[in-house]
Order: structure tokens, then sequence, then C-alpha cells
């Protein structure tokens, strides 16, 4: 007897510095992460909510010869199981190594992964067999939120803190002060999505 396939499901897509780790400039070093507030609820509340976890960030740090590919990878592992010690699973790290002004050798192009191209996102979707409409995508500057609107995703959310974030966002996206507003924007639109009750 076949099994009917599972439904694509939802993701958070996370912007990774300034939204999961606080943004000191080229962070890739385990001594230099210091984890943003509320991080670690958002994405458990997220899990609950049966959204997989996905960051998906620009690394113009490879990309200017500040680290190599390889410590960026071995950082991404350290974080992988940072996160996972405060109950956080992530599903995917997606990065853009590129940049179209400043790369070094074949780093320096114009591509279709750096946001605000979507081509993270719909990486992730494929790979992950992710439902864009239903998922929600959260990041502090506009490249994050037009990325995620190029790719369909439901649900826009900017950090209004955030250094890159627009003094007014556009209609399509939700601002959030902090990442506790943020998780209370993700629990609302899901329960308006009839996906899950609403938490409390």
């Amino acid at each position: 007897m076949t099994m009917p396939a599972a439904a694509p499901r939802p993701a958070l897509f996370l912007d990774r510095d300034g939204v999961v780790n606080v943004n000191h400039g080229y962070v890739h070093r385990a001594e230099d992460t210091a984890f943003v507030p509320g991080i670690f609820e958002l994405c458990r509340s997220a899990q609950a909510l049966g959204c997989a976890l996905v960051i998906i960030t620009n690394q113009a740090g490879i990309a200017r010869g500040h680290y190599s590919a390889a410590q960026y990878h071995a950082y991404s592992g350290w974080l992988r199981g940072a996160m996972a010690a405060q109950g956080v699973l992530l599903d995917g790290i997606y990065h853009c190594p590129h940049h179209p002004e400043f790369g070094i050798g074949a780093c320096r192009r114009a591509c279709a992964c750096r946001k605000p191209a979507p081509g993270m996102i719909l990486q992730a979707a494929r790979d992950l067999d992710l439902d864009l409409a239903r998922s929600a995508l959260l990041g502090d500057s506009v490249s994050d939120s037009e990325a995620g609107r190029r790719a369909g995703v439901g649900l826009l959310m900017l950090l209004s803190a955030g250094a890159s974030a627009p003094p007014t966002p556009a209609a399509d996206v939700q601002t959030a002060r902090d990442l506790a507003s943020a998780r209370d924007t993700l629990q609302q639109w899901c329960a308006r999505q009839d996906r899950v009750p609403h938490m409390r």
C-alpha cells in the first residue's frame, strides 16, 4: 500500500547576523558570538508551530577574504550545536559567498543567491519541500524582506531596531521591535492560517 506523500511544510526563514547573533561585523568565530535575546524562544515556538527553521545569510566576508569558506562552515557547525543545546534544531543553513563589486576571484560576481535575490529561499524550498506561501521570514534589512517577497513567502517581518531597517517599511512587511514581538506576530499569523491552535 502506497503511503500518501507528506504535504510541504511551512518554514521560518531567519537572517543570521542581527537576528540570530548580534552583528559585530563578519562574525565567524564562536568566541565572538552573542545571541540576540529571545532567539531561542522564537525558534522553539516556531518548531512547536510545525515550522522548519532555515537560516539564509549573505556572507560577504568570504567574498572579501575576511575568512575562508572552510572557516565559515566550521562556524556554522558550531552554531548548529550551540542552538541544538538550547532545544533548537536547524533544518538548513544557506549562505551566499558572493559580492558583485568587492569579491575576490570567483566570489566577485552577480548571482541569484545574494539577497535581495530569492535564490537561497527557493533552494531551501526545493531541498526541504517547503510551502513558501505558508512560511514566514524575519530579517533586519530591506534586502531580507525583498528576498522573501520575490520568493513568495507569506509573512514578512523586519526588526525595527535593525541597523538597515527602513524607517517606513513596505505595506506588506510587519515590523517587530524585538524577537518577542516577532514571536507574537508569528503565532497570530499561524493561527489565522488555521494551521495550529493559538499558542498561549
